[in-house]
């Protein structure tokens, strides 16, 4: 007799054809379960749980990641514009936009935290600096104003024109304020704009005092002129920028048309009672930190924030503990 031999295929399929059937029979014996925790479970599918249920649940001992929660929206009776995000940064510094930088090396210095006291929120200086540089970055918060620019790029009389040049494709505009050291703060002696360097030939060796518009030629503003004024200066004169300068005629600000008509209205800027942007800054626990405290309060700064790998240390106890008894208003932040 002939026999059949079966493919290794036909039996595969076969036997997880009988595997299937015993398989679903066992299934369904252990899916059976009492009637009320069924129903129970169907209800928490329908209508899931809060979120004081999930998260402060003395019993659950569950982690979970963003993955595993659905949030379903609730019915509101409110627009966006009733949202309120403010807070508390301190007892006594209130923020509208709950942001706050970190106090680690590099992430902040003047112009991140200007930005971010514009916006709401307050920027913490990092303490990778010397006292000196550290302060003079809390004092350039402190002064800034709106449609002003506080630290301009100044150039010296001495500069070549082949320098001028590299500096401005550097920077990505063209006019500068030429001062006796090429240094902010020190004295006016005028300004080199695009259309007084572009005719000249000579850039090798031709110098910016030669062909700069000197001060006596240019319209300025006395400092603590305010933004509307300045405007109207500006305005009035047709001129780009506006040289603000003390009465020893060293440069204090500039103003840019340019800057002012992209100026904007910040109504969520975190502000003292002066109305100048509010800055905090980080210092370590050393007693050297001392000295860092004290120049920084002497500049202005709104809050320190003791940078420390260990909040609970006898040494940020010990630091915390000074400032408060040496500065009683001082707003600290630690742990």
């Amino acid at each position: 007799a002939t026999g059949h031999r079966q493919s290794p295929s036909h039996t595969a399929a076969f036997d997880r054809a009988a595997m299937v059937g015993q398989n679903g029979q066992r299934a369904a014996d252990r899916s059976r379960s009492p009637k009320g925790e069924k129903d129970k479970l169907e209800m928490d599918l329908d209508d899931g749980h809060s979120a004081k249920d999930i998260f402060e649940n003395a019993a659950n001992r569950v982690g979970y990641t963003y993955d595993d929660l659905i949030c379903m929206p609730g019915h509101i009776n409110f627009g966006v514009h009733d949202v309120t995000l403010g807070g508390n940064f301190t007892k006594k510094i209130r923020l509208k936009t709950p942001i706050v930088s970190s106090p680690m090396d590099t992430v902040t210095e003047a112009k991140m935290a200007i930005a971010m006291a514009l916006e709401g929120g307050i920027g913490v200086i990092h303490t990778n600096l010397s006292i000196e540089e550290q302060a003079r970055e809390v004092m350039k918060v402190k002064k800034y104003e709106s449609g002003f620019i506080m630290d301009p790029v100044c150039i010296p009389p001495t500069m070549l024109l082949s320098d001028l040049d590299e500096l401005r494709n550097k920077v990505g505009y063209a006019g500068f304020p030429v001062t006796e050291d090429g240094r902010m703060g020190s004295k006016l002696l005028g300004l080199v704009t695009k259309r007084d360097a572009d005719f000249i030939t000579d850039r090798a060796t031709t110098r910016v005092c030669s062909i700069m518009t000197k001060l006596e030629s240019l319209v300025t503003a006395e400092e603590g002129v305010d933004l509307q004024a300045a405007n109207k200066i500006l305005k009035d004169s047709k001129k780009g920028k506006l040289p603000v300068v003390s009465k020893e005629k060293r440069l204090v600000a500039l103003m840019s048309r340019a800057d002012l008509q992209k100026n904007a209205d910040y109504p969520n800027a975190t502000k003292d009672k002066n109305k100048q942007l509010m800055v905090a800054a980080a210092v370590g626990t050393r007693p050297s930190d001392k000295d860092r405290v004290r120049t920084l309060v002497a500049a202005g700064v709104d809050a320190i924030v003791v940078d420390s790998s260990q909040g609970d240390s006898t040494f940020q106890h010990d630091m915390v503990r000074w400032m408060k008894t040496e500065f009683p208003d001082l707003q600290v932040i630690a742990g």
